[in-house]
């Protein structure tokens, strides 16, 4: 699959895209609570699609570990502004949607089409496959066990690259018998996994192309650099742009991020290195 079409919009996979974050949430690790604002959101929406941004991804609920599950109606109530006074401003603008709900997805589908981003891996709710093949969406496929107030229990492996990867193969097998035509494959770092666990599927991330579907990555600003690093989140961009690049040498097509403009700029200088190497 070397291209993504939502709706009537087709996006080129021949070379790495960029996925910007909006968290429309109180809680995320990193953005919470400064995006709630509909003019705030909407602005940071424009301010990334004029950065490259081929993607934004709205979220209305936090995954954090140990955070809680929130009510549909509640995530309805704080993405919907958003969704469509993008739809209804910025046209061109392609988005993904950070939910597990059916009704979430549903109920945003009136206001046109878009990328469901799941990171249950359709564990939560047995309607939202049926409702993605109806409807004719993208879907992201994330590997997690368990739920974000859970997951931290349950990091354990004998082998943590085999085993997210036969979880993401017999999942991806599931979806193309029930219809789904589209599907992006996230190895899911940070969910159910620990520091080295994390470092240990990046390690091995070009075993995930494998799967014959467009991989992303989401490690932005995340635990696996702040930790490691020991410095907080808003410190961890260097970090952030230094794991970008390995992802990309080892077959990212997409990248979730905060900070646009540099990862934008990360997959230039790829792009500049692999033209040279493959010359």
């Amino acid at each position: 699959m070397n291209s993504i079409r939502v709706g009537e919009k087709l996006i080129s996979l021949d070379n790495p895209i960029v996925m910007g974050i909006l968290n429309v949430t109180t809680d995320s690790f990193f953005d919470g609570g400064y995006y709630n604002n509909l003019d705030k959101a909407i602005s940071q929406i424009e301010r990334m699609h004029a950065q490259g941004a081929s993607i934004i991804d709205v979220g209305g609920f936090s995954s954090n570990p140990n955070s809680k599950l929130i009510p549909v109606e509640e995530e309805i109530s704080r993405i919907e502004p958003i969704i469509k006074e993008v739809y209804k401003r910025f046209p061109d603008i392609v988005l993904s949607i950070d939910t597990f709900s059916s009704e979430v997805v549903r109920r945003m589908s009136q206001y046109g089409s878009f990328i469901v981003n799941d990171i249950s891996g359709f564990a939560y709710d047995a309607e939202l496959i049926p409702t993605v093949v109806e409807l004719g969406l993208p879907y992201i496929l994330m590997h997690m066990k368990g739920r974000p107030d859970t997951m931290v229990n349950l990091a354990q492996y004998d082998d943590v690259v085999m085993e997210v990867y036969s979880s993401l193969n017999n999942k991806v097998l599931e979806l193309k018998s029930s219809g789904v035509e589209q599907i992006i494959v996230d190895p899911g770092f940070g969910f159910a996994k620990h520091i080295r666990h994390n470092f240990e599927i990046l390690n091995k991330l070009e075993v995930f192309t494998s799967l014959d579907h467009p991989l992303l990555v989401g490690i932005s600003r995340k635990s696996m650099i702040y930790k490691t690093l020991n410095v907080s989140p808003q410190e961890a961009l260097n970090g952030t742009t230094a794991l970008h690049m390995i992802s990309l040498l080892k077959g990212a097509k997409i990248l979730r991020v905060h900070d646009v403009t540099e990862a934008c700029e990360t997959i230039k200088l790829w792009h500049a290195y692999s033209n040279n190497v493959n010359d």
